[in-house]
């Protein structure tokens, strides 16, 4: 099968603010390419003994997407330029054009699987399943994952922000929603770190799928840990399966979601009961915590990593 593939041309320094920009417009999956050179820990990581030799950094950077060939894709292409235009106001682009181009099938499935290694969180140890575990796992809690087609590794920012805030929130006993769960990795800390009933919600099946998987990997309950697929903010069954009663809400997924889903979050909590949400670009950090305080949230405090923000607030009792 032949894919249209457009690369934009930037800089590095733009890269994940234009991969979440085009996951907003509804472009599943980039490539990024670029000339940083290696870190130490990486080379020790490549099994040969010369590494290619790559041009000087300069800064620049492609970020491609890839659509189905023999569609008409101007309609796309304008709003993606648009949406470039509109984030010049706010953080250096670059050049910013795009560059069209004809590719062949490409195995997205797996091929990525090469660069997903274990790292470190604070004190959780997070490997995928394939991987045998390091000595810098010893004394750390370990998570294991292999997202699947969804969406979770846990290496991004806006994951690794969600998980300090679970891991300081998070008590012996208390229940916990994961909205936009993907892979499970928020849900599967949640229960390590002693969360006593997780509800995990995705509206991609395959989403829900991997949870699963995952919380067996991860020798949990079906008890501890459930899932469902549905759109929590249109199936009000699924607003009723869960329920209540929870101590804490995480939402990991995209400021344009998190802005209309937040109404929805109080029902769902528990008086003083934590709201935590995250996959918010620096550039939306205003207007989601405007939805936050709308929806009656008293603001806790808002932590950052890179252009990413976590937004964590309390239910006002």
């Amino acid at each position: 099968m032949k894919w249209d593939k457009y690369t934009i041309k930037t800089i590095t320094a733009a890269e994940d603010i234009l991969s979440a920009a085009l996951s907003d417009l509804g472009v599943e999956g980039v490539q990024i390419e670029d000339n940083i050179p290696l870190s130490e820990e990486d080379r020790q990581k490549l099994f040969i003994d010369i590494l290619p030799k790559l041009p000087d950094d300069d800064g620049t950077a492609y970020v491609s997407f890839f659509l189905e060939a023999g569609s008409d894709h101007s309609g796309l292409l304008k709003e993606i330029q648009d949406e470039i235009e509109r984030l010049r106001a706010f953080t250096e682009i670059g050049e910013g054009t795009i560059e069209a181009a004809v590719t062949e099938d490409i195995d997205w499935i797996n091929n990525w699987k090469e660069f997903f290694k274990p790292f470190v969180v604070d004190d959780i140890y997070i490997k995928p399943t394939w991987e045998e575990a390091g000595a810098e796992a010893e004394g750390r809690m370990v998570v294991e994952i292999d997202p699947g087609t969804a969406f979770g590794t846990g290496k991004h920012e806006t994951t690794q922000l969600c998980i300090r805030q679970l891991d300081k929130y998070v008590k012996k006993g208390c229940k916990v929603l994961d909205i936009g769960c993907g892979s499970g990795i928020l849900s599967i800390v949640a229960a390590k770190l002693g969360s006593e009933q997780v509800f995990g919600i995705d509206v991609d099946p395959e989403a829900v799928k991997a949870s699963w998987e995952n919380i067996a990997v991860n020798n949990l309950s079906e008890e501890t840990c459930r899932f469902a697929a549905g759109n929590i903010m249109e199936d009000e069954e699924l607003q009723k399966e869960a329920g209540d009663g929870a101590d804490i809400v995480v939402a990991n997924i995209l400021a344009d979601i998190i802005i209309p889903l937040t109404p929805f979050v109080p029902p769902r909590l528990k008086e003083n009961g934590i709201y935590i949400s995250s996959g918010i670009l620096c550039t939306k950090e205003e207007a989601v915590t405007k939805a936050v305080k709308n929806a009656g949230f008293e603001l806790v405090e808002v932590t950052r990593q890179g252009d990413w923000v976590c937004v964590t607030a309390r239910k006002r009792g």
